[in-house]
């Protein structure tokens, strides 16, 4: 969330001091990531600590802080426990949102600054350690699985018509629209591939486990002492492997390697395993078709969002860069 949501610093202050008991100081708002449904904020405590805050809109399952902090005190360092509130509980409420407080780390995410070898082969060992842990049902009860639901195509494919009749007054929504009407026909043969394969899915699923479910290289932080981190779990899913896997050469930001030292650097670190193939290919168009139905709900639906709108804008056309996402998406469906 770019644009600080109505919410008085005053409000977030005094659930600190309430829940947590910190004697806040300081608290600014921090203009980062794309998810509209989370803000962000530093915190300073009188004795000079910092705190990361982050305040979740909407739809919240415990299990998405729950899991990364068991994950940690089984020893993956790898993530960034969340501190209990004095309940006992790792979040509290500010209605309408839930709040977590977390150590601030000062890092950057691995788009802006770029994963070493020595760090990719790292998160592979990570991912591999979290996708085999033992984990309690206690608290993965709530967890959604993998339906290989047609909900975002049906999305996709009400909007592509309705761009062909409709005129959207808003610039930027304007904008998407004159734009996704040139890439049409790549949209379509998107929905139509991601349907196909969801078909072969369902008749032959593989195995579920618990996925992260959105691991790609803007969700890896990298603090100053080069420790690396996978953040932001709010996106947990039973779903066969390759629903994270998919994100391994897969594109979705420019990493600084070709798509093959991607995947040998990461599987350097995870090991060998079987790759089916049919699952890959699908969760990457599926992705697609997901994001592009997402940003058209957030900008042809409505004219709010303010700097959030030009930010969801660039990203659809990030998406159709030359030798990007879609790009290499169809490069490599090799499926039948």
């Amino acid at each position: 969330m770019l644009e600080k949501p109505e919410l008085k610093d005053e409000e977030i202050i005094h659930c600190l001091r309430k829940e947590y008991g910190l004697s806040v100081e300081d608290i600014s708002f921090l203009p980062l990531g794309a998810d509209l449904h989370t803000a962000v904020y530093r915190a300073t405590a009188r004795d000079g600590t910092a705190y990361f805050v982050k305040l979740r809109r909407g739809d919240f399952n415990e299990a998405c802080v729950a899991v990364p902090n068991y994950l940690y005190d089984l020893g993956i360092r790898q993530i960034i426990p969340a501190r209990a509130a004095r309940t006992g509980r790792l979040w509290a409420t500010l209605n309408p949102f839930k709040l977590i407080l977390y150590p601030f780390v000062e890092g950057q995410n691995g788009f802006d600054k770029k994963l070493s070898e020595q760090q990719w082969v790292e998160f592979g060992a990570a991912l591999k350690r979290f996708h085999t842990a033992d984990l309690p049902a206690a608290i993965t009860g709530g967890i959604p699985r993998e339906d290989f639901s047609p909900r975002w195509r049906n999305t996709m494919k009400m909007f592509l018509k309705r761009i062909e009749s409709e005129t959207f007054n808003e610039p930027v929504a304007a904008e998407l629209a004159a734009f996704l009407k040139i890439k049409k026909e790549q949209m379509h043969q998107m929905v139509k591939r991601a349907e196909r394969l969801a078909g072969m899915l369902q008749e032959k699923p593989p195995e579920f486990i618990l996925c992260h479910a959105d691991i790609h290289i803007w969700n890896l932080f990298i603090d100053t002492s080069g420790a690396l981190f996978m953040v932001d779990w709010d996106t947990l899913l039973f779903a066969p492997k390759e629903r994270d896997l998919m994100f391994i050469g897969g594109g979705l930001g420019d990493s600084g390697y070709t798509p093959g030292q991607e995947e040998n650097l990461f599987y350097r670190g995870y090991g060998p395993t079987d790759i089916n193939q049919v699952a890959i290919a699908y969760y990457r168009y599926e992705r697609i078709v997901e994001d592009m139905a997402v940003y058209c709900e957030q900008l042809l639906l409505s004219e709010a969002g303010g700097e959030d709108r030009s930010q969801s804008l660039a990203i659809v056309k990030f998406y159709f860069l030359p030798g990007g996402t879609i790009a290499r998406t169809f490069q490599c469906d090799k499926i039948t």
